[in-house]
């Protein structure tokens, strides 16, 4: 595997064919091209829209970029395989997607409910996608042209490349790779493996047999090795776990001794030594990890082993950084999933190169003037950026577009609004969105890339910010001013989830923000104010919170404006208490906000904090038999006490904590006073369908409460009854 790869746009193109408006989707189209057949067909869970942040269309026009035919099936019915025919077998391959979300997190709820809409389909019309798509969609292709070669990637087969848990069906399931019987499957940000397969393809090189390329992986016979120099690091168990080496300090120097005496030399003379340079050490270093794989335990182990998987999945995580990570080998039954080593990150001409090809930016003229609500929130936002060094267990985002962050170039960013001004219809001078997985890391790095390369952190801000992490926000100063300068452009807001404690490294970067890009409200997400959650999920002490808010409001007075944050919170997180939410409540009521919609704990695949939901062990450190154990919320009535601490302001929600607040002691907090959090039982309401009376809640373990100074904020004005809403939110 390259460690230096080819840059995306080095390839030579297959042909010089001028881009198509629209990525065919009928034959007809094809005609109009004057294509006879398509090289590469995409199948995707969600309506082909030609904008860069649908990742179908994103893929299609990189593919097309490179010379190939490139032809979409969008949300094709899968009760039989005539949908997958619409535009004949492919030349080269079918590419599949479930789309830009998991297949199982787009349709249900986090109480495993069907959802009413799909933000992804025409009309918002639920039910136009498939349990687990990518399988479905594979299996599909495969009746309608057996043999037909098949490469599965996004988000769903991303998150699903080893055995995960999977919370819909409450059991440990394999490889997507193994359901879908795909010839490959792209992991990450594919968009270096996309092209190189591509290419290999064409050349006539089969997709079973490509299993030297980055961000990919594959099934083989049980033992295959890529070479005879390749070493096995046995970590199957925990018992004798396979060595898990400190990453190497990039300023050591090393003695090593000489190969031997000089001839005649006394047999106990000084041999000599030589200097190992800390560059032919780290080179030496980084080819010996490059020629190593880590078998982690087998599907057949992890499904009925807690610990085991447990380990698996910390194991996992330690091996996510493409600088020094070893490939990953995972048993499956007879046969082996093989995951290369992560893809290296896109460099900023290779991001410009992606997101500057011609979109059409709009959705495909076949929906006619159809409401599709996730273009709607969109259309005039731009993406700078993509991945997240935040590490929150909770969230999917790292595991899928890595630590390293990659940037945009500033003349891309502001030729792109330039576009949205001249091209997308019903532009009035608002950009939505300058940002990405989060608001604030554009060109936030590691100050020195050998460090960099070798660290094995899963976070650069938790448990504090790493000494070694630029925080200098001046490039996104700069691009904010510039954005806003472009003739035509009368506002621009951030939508992004702001990571507050690396803003408040940068005041200048906050009063820049609240002064020109907050629309009255900013969304944030603190997401607990309690140590033990907070610990569980990576997220930092709720203090770094309470300065973000203290310079928000200051800068908000100097501007003349009256604006608030809009605080997220998680109920039911591994790891919390009920006093926890107890707490979270009080903090709430003391400053006075009242959320709307609140978010339960989802389960989403491969994520840290699933694994403690599902092992009740906590992989953020080194595992054992007798490692720490993890509260885990799963039964019915704690989810809905949880959920209701948040929303303490519902009456609807009164009854189950009055129960709950009797049961844990607190019935001071009952009362129509001030000082009280709900009200007594007024005469004839109704009651809850809680747990019975006299039911104990969970043990709890003692714990300081957190304080005051130290908790949480939510929105005043906030409260006019709705209950839960959203989809589960993948990150901040």
């Amino acid at each position: 595997m390259n460690s230096v790869p080819t840059p995306i746009f080095d390839y030579a193109p297959q042909h010089r064919a001028k881009p198509a408006p629209f990525l065919p989707m009928s034959r007809a189209e094809m005609a109009t091209l004057g294509w006879d057949e398509c090289d590469i067909i995409l199948v995707t869970g969600d309506c082909y829209i030609d904008h860069p942040s649908f990742g179908m269309a994103l893929v299609g026009r990189l593919l097309e970029s490179q010379g190939f035919k490139v032809g979409i099936i969008a949300q094709p019915e899968w009760d039989s395989a005539e949908p997958y025919k619409t535009l004949g077998k492919p030349r080269l391959f079918f590419g599949i997607t479930a789309g830009n979300m998991d297949s199982m997190i787009n349709r249900y709820t986090a109480d495993k409910r069907p959802r009413s809409d799909d933000a992804y389909t025409p009309d918002a019309v639920a039910g136009r996608r498939p349990d687990r798509a990518v399988t479905v969609y594979s299996q599909r292709c495969r009746e309608a042209f057996p043999g037909v070669q098949i490469m599965v990637g996004s988000i769903e087969a991303s998150l699903r490349r080893i055995a995960q848990y999977d919370y819909w069906s409450d059991k440990v399931r394999q490889s997507a790779i193994v359901y879908a019987k795909a010839d490959i499957l792209l992991y990450g940000n594919a968009e270096r493996a996309l092209v190189e397969v591509a290419h290999r393809a064409e050349a006539g090189e089969k997709l079973k047999d490509m299993r030297d390329i980055r961000g990919t992986a594959f099934m083989t016979s049980h033992g295959w090795m890529p070479a005879r120099d390749w070493a096995v690091l046995d970590s199957t168990t925990v018992d004798t776990p396979g060595r898990v080496e400190p990453h190497p300090d990039p300023y050591a120097m090393e003695e090593e001794a000489g190969a031997a005496c000089e001839t005649g030399a006394a047999p106990d003379a000084p041999k000599p030594i030589r200097l190992v340079s800390k560059a032919e050490r780290i080179a030496n270093k980084q080819a010996e990890r490059q020629r190593t794989v880590v078998r982690i335990p087998a599907y057949e182990a992890v499904a009925h082993d807690p610990v085991l998987y447990a380990h698996a999945s910390r194991t996992l995580h330690l091996e996510s950084n493409p600088g020094n990570a070893r490939a990953l080998v995972q048993q499956h039954g007879e046969r082996d999933v093989w995951m290369n080593a992560p893809p290296v990150p896109l460099t900023t001409p290779e991001m410009d190169y992606v997101y500057g090809l011609q979109y059409a930016r709009n959705p495909h003229p076949s929906y006619g003037k159809a409401h599709i609500p996730a273009w709607e929130m969109i259309r005039f936002s731009i993406n700078i950026m993509r991945g997240c060094f935040g590490g929150c267990t909770f969230c999917s985002i790292t595991e899928h577009e890595g630590r390293i962050i990659q940037s945009r170039s500033e003349a891309s960013i502001l030729t792109e609004i330039e576009e949205i001004r001249d091209k997308t219809d019903g532009f009035k001078g608002h950009i939505s969105d300058l940002g990405g997985p989060t608001a604030n890391m554009y060109r936030l790095a590691c100050k020195d890339e050998k460090i960099e390369q070798s660290c094995r952190r899963l976070s650069c801000v938790y448990p504090g910010i790493c000494e070694n992490l630029n925080t200098d926000h001046s490039h996104l100063i700069q691009l904010y001013r510039k954005a806003r300068a472009i003739p035509g452009v009368k506002k621009i807001t951030i939508g992004s989830g702001l990571r507050y404690d690396i803003a408040v490294e940068s005041p200048e970067y906050i009063k820049e923000l609240v002064t020109h890009h907050v629309s009255g409200y900013l969304k944030i997400a603190p997401e607990h104010t309690e140590d033990a959650p907070l610990s569980k999920m990576m997220k930092p002490g709720i203090g770094a919170f309470e300065n973000f808010k203290r310079l928000f409001e200051k800068y908000s007075k100097e501007a003349g404006k009256q604006q608030y944050l809009i605080p997220y919170f998680i109920a039911a997180h591994p790891g919390t208490a009920d006093e926890d939410m107890l707490n979270l409540a009080l903090w709430l009521k003391k400053n006075n906000f009242k959320p709307d919609q609140v978010q339960a704990f989802t389960p989403t695949p491969m994520a840290l904090a699933t694994t403690m939901w599902h092992t009740r062990r906590n992989p953020l450190k080194k595992l054992g038999r007798s490692s720490e154990k993890v509260d885990v919320i799963r039964d019915g009535y704690r989810r809905k006490l949880h959920k209701a601490f948040l929303r303490f302001h519902d009456p609807e929600n009164w009854p189950i904590l009055r129960e709950a607040l009797i049961n844990m002691g607190r019935a001071d907090l009952i009362g129509n006073a001030p000082q009280h959090l709900i009200p007594r039982e007024a005469p004839g309401e109704r009651r809850s369908h809680a747990a019975p009376r006299g039911a104990q809640p969970a043990p709890q373990a003692a714990k300081p409460r957190v304080p005051a100074g130290q908790r949480k904020v939510v929105l005043p004005g906030q409260g006019k009854g709705k209950k839960t809403g959203g989809k589960a939110r993948s990150g901040r």
